[in-house]
C-alpha cells in the first residue's frame, strides 16, 4: 500500500536530461524518413508541391504525433506502476520498409498505368498518391487486427526468434548503410563516432553536463560546413523557404472510396497483405525488445495504437504505414525516457505542417548524426546475443541471417537501378537478370526468394534453431511446417518480376519448390528422435 502511495506522489518526470540525446537520435531517424519521402515522392512519383506538402506531410504530421503521445502516456504509466523511473517509451514513426514496397510496388505502378491510359503527368501523379491512400488504409486494417492475436504469437515464439529477426534488419538496413557513410564521409563520419562511442559505450559525460549526443550533432554540423560536405546554394535555399508555410490536415476519405471503388487500387493486394504482416510481426519484434531491456508493456493496446496510426495517417493524406521502431534498447542505454518521444512528436509536427524539411535538411545535413543511429543498430545486435540464453546463440545467428540476405536483394537491385535498368525509359527487370547474376556466381533466384518475407522466415528458422538446440525436434518440424504452407500461398519466397522490381507473388501453390523443401526437412525432424541418440 505504501509503495503505491509513493509511486502516486512521486511519478516519473515527463523530461530528463537522456530525453536530449534520445530525441536527437529518434528525430534524425525519422528526418531521414522525411527526407526519403519528399526526395522519391518528387522525383519518381512526380509530386507537385501541393500535394507533397499540402497532403501527403500533414497527413504524416496526425499519426506520427498521436502515437508519440500515447506511448509517451504508457510510458509514465508502467513507471507509475513499476514504481520505477528507468522506463523508456516505444519509439514510434514511419515505416521504413512499407514506404519503400509502397512507392515502388503500389503507387509507382499506379501511376505507369495511369500514363499509359492516358492520364497526363499531374493526373497520374493524383491517382499514384490515391493508390498509396488505399495500400496505407490496408496495413492499417491488418495491423488493427493482427493486435488481437499478436500476443499469442508473442508467447509461442523463443525471444532468440524475434530478437533475431531484428538484428538482422539492424546490422543490414541500419549499420552497414550508414557505416558506408561513414568512411564515404571520413572527417565528419569518423570524428562523430568517436564522440558517440565513447560517451555510450565509454559511458562518460563531457564537463558541464552537455549529451553526448547533442555535442556529436554539432560537431558533425560544424565540420560538414567546413569541409564543404554542407554548401550554401542560393537556389536550393530559396526553393526550401519557398516551401516553408502553415498547412492543416486535411480528410481524404473521398479519395480513398475513389481509388477502391474507380481505380482498381486493390490490385495491390499481393504487396498490401504481406506488408500490413510484416509490419505487425516487427511492431511485435519491437515490444518483445522492449521487454528484454526492462520495459514490459501490454502487446494489445501497443499494437492496436499502431494499427490506428496507421488509420489516421490514410485518413488524412499520407500514403505511409506507422510503426512501434527498433531501437528501443539503444534509446533505454542512451538515458531516453518518456519526453524524448514527446519532443519528437512536436519535431515532426512542426516540420510537416509547415514543410520545412527541406530548410532543415540543408542546415543539419544528414551526415551530422548518423553516428548515432549506426549506434543504435549496433546495440541491437549486442541485445539479440545478450538477451538470450548463450546456448541459443546459433539460433539467433541463423536468424540474422535473411535480413542480410534481403539487404543483399536491395543493393543488386539498386545498383541495376543505377545503372539505368528498372528505371522508366530504361531496361525493364525481368528474369533475364538471373543467369547475368548466375555467371558471377550469384544465386539470383535464392537472392530473391529470400527476400520476400524475410523477417517471418528468420523468426521460423530461428524458432527452428531453438527447438533443434533444446532437441524438441517435433516442435522444429512444426514450425518448418509453418514455413512450408506459407510458401505454398506466397506468403514468403514466391516473387514475380515488375519492370522496376520484385514483388510478393499470392496465390495457390505458387511457392511448390519452397514448400516441398520444407516439408521434406520437416519430415525428416519427425523421425530424428527414432534415429539418433543424444551426443554431447
Amino acid at each position: 500500500m505504501g509503495s503505491a502511495v509513493t509511486h502516486t506522489e512521486h511519478p516519473a518526470p515527463w523530461f530528463v536530461r537522456g530525453d536530449i540525446d534520445g530525441f536527437f537520435g529518434l528525430a534524425l531517424d525519422n528526418l531521414i524518413q522525411l527526407l526519403i519521402i519528399t526526395g522519391l515522392c518528387t522525383t519518381v512519383l512526380g509530386f507537385g508541391p501541393d500535394l507533397l506538402f499540402g497532403r501527403v506531410l500533414p497527413g504524416v504530421a496526425a499519426s506520427v504525433i498521436l502515437g508519440n503521445i500515447f506511448y509517451a502516456v504508457q510510458a509514465r504509466r508502467l513507471a507509475a506502476r513499476t514504481g520505477s523511473t528507468e522506463v523508456t517509451s516505444l519509439p514510434y514513426g514511419i515505416n521504413t520498409v512499407s514506404l519503400f514496397a509502397f512507392i515502388f510496388l503500389v503507387m509507382l505502378p499506379a501511376k505507369l498505368a495511369a500514363q499509359a491510359g492516358g492520364a497526363d503527368a499531374e493526373q497520374a501523379s493524383y491517382i499514384a498518391w490515391r493508390a498509396g491512400l488505399v495500400a496505407c488504409l490496408g496495413s492499417a486494417l491488418i495491423e488493427t487486427a493482427g493486435s488481437f492475436v499478436a500476443d499469442r504469437i508473442r508467447r509461442m515464439t523463443p525471444r532468440a526468434a524475434l530478437l533475431s529477426a531484428l538484428a538482422g534488419v539492424a546490422v543490414s538496413f541500419i549499420s552497414i548503410g550508414f557505416l558506408f557513410k561513414t568512411f564515404g564521409t571520413p572527417i565528419v563520419g569518423l570524428t562523430t563516432l568517436a564522440v558517440v562511442l565513447v560517451c555510450y559505450f565509454g559511458r562518460v559525460r563531457f564537463v558541464g553536463g552537455l549529451p553526448g549526443g547533442l555535442v556529436a550533432v554539432g560537431l558533425g554540423t560544424l565540420l560538414a560546413w567546413m569541409t564543404g560536405l554542407a554548401h550554401a546554394d542560393a537556389a536550393a535555399w530559396q526553393a526550401a523557404r519557398d516551401s516553408v508555410a502553415l498547412r492543416i490536415p486535411v480528410p481524404a476519405v473521398a479519395d480513398l472510396y475513389a481509388a477502391v471503388v474507380h481505380e482498381g487500387s486493390l490490385a495491390y493486394l499481393s504487396v498490401i497483405i504481406p506488408m500490413g504482416i510484416v509490419n505487425v510481426v516487427g511492431s511485435l519484434q519491437n515490444i518483445e525488445s522492449a521487454e528484454a531491456a526492462g520495459d514490459s508493456y501490454e502487446t494489445r493496446s501497443s499494437l492496436l495504437v499502431n494499427g490506428i496510426g496507421s488509420l489516421v495517417a490514410a485518413a488524412f493524406g499520407s500514403c505511409f504505414p506507422t510503426t512501434i521502431y527498433i531501437g528501443h534498447p539503444g534509446w533505454k542505454a542512451l538515458g531516453a525516457r518518456i519526453g524524448y518521444s514527446m519532443l519528437n512528436g512536436a519535431f515532426m509536427a512542426a516540420v510537416c505542417l509547415t514543410g520545412s524539411v527541406a530548410l532543415i535538411s540543408l542546415a543539419i545535413p544528414v551526415e551530422a548524426g548518423m553516428a548515432i543511429v549506426l549506434w543504435i543498430g549496433i546495440v541491437m545486435v549486442a541485445q539479440a546475443f545478450e538477451s538470450t540464453p548463450v546456448r541459443h546463440g546459433a539460433a539467433v545467428a541463423v536468424g540474422i541471417l535473411p535480413g542480410i540476405g534481403a539487404w543483399g536483394a536491395l543493393m543488386i537491385k539498386q545498383g541495376m537501378h543505377a545503372a539505368g535498368a528498372g528505371q522508366p525509359g530504361g531496361v525493364p527487370f525481368g528474369p533475364g537478370l538471373e543467369p547475368a547474376l548466375a555467371t558471377l556466381d550469384i544465386s539470383g533466384r535464392g537472392v530473391f526468394a529470400l527476400e520476400q518475407g524475410f523477417l517471418l522466415t528468420s523468426m521460423i528458422l530461428a524458432a527452428a534453431t531453438v527447438e533443434i538446440i533444446e532437441r524438441r525436434f517435433r516442435n522444429a518440424a512444426l514450425w518448418l511446417f509453418v514455413a512450408a504452407a506459407l510458401s505454398w500461398v506466397g506468403m514468403i519466397h514466391a516473387y514475380a518480376w515488375t519492370p522496376g522490381d520484385t514483388r510478393v507473388l499470392l496465390g495457390w501453390g505458387v511457392g511448390e519448390p519452397w514448400a516441398i523443401g520444407y516439408s521434406a526437412a520437416a519430415a525428416f525432424l519427425m523421425v530424428v528422435p527414432f534415429i539418433t541418440r543424444a551426443s554431447d
